[in-house]
């Protein structure tokens, strides 16, 4: 049985989405979007829980392809 995974940029997501991150499977609990900074992007912070209730958070720019699971 094959796993569909597509890729969607950061600014895209919406909470509730399913990413893989460092090959976890992680929920979005939460999404911040920052505005445009020196470096000509707006970045992304995306509060995460992975399946054994740890936390995470990653920034990364609004560019930046994710994969979902």
């Amino acid at each position: 049985m094959a796993i569909l995974m597509t890729k969607r940029k950061a600014k895209d997501l919406k909470v509730g989405d399913t990413i893989s991150i460092a090959s976890k499977k992680c929920t979005i609990q939460s999404i911040e979007i920052s505005d445009i900074g020196k470096q000509g992007t707006r970045k992304v912070r995306l509060e995460l829980v992975t399946p054994e209730g740890e936390r995470v958070v990653v920034i990364r720019p609004e560019d930046y392809p994710f994969e979902i699971l």
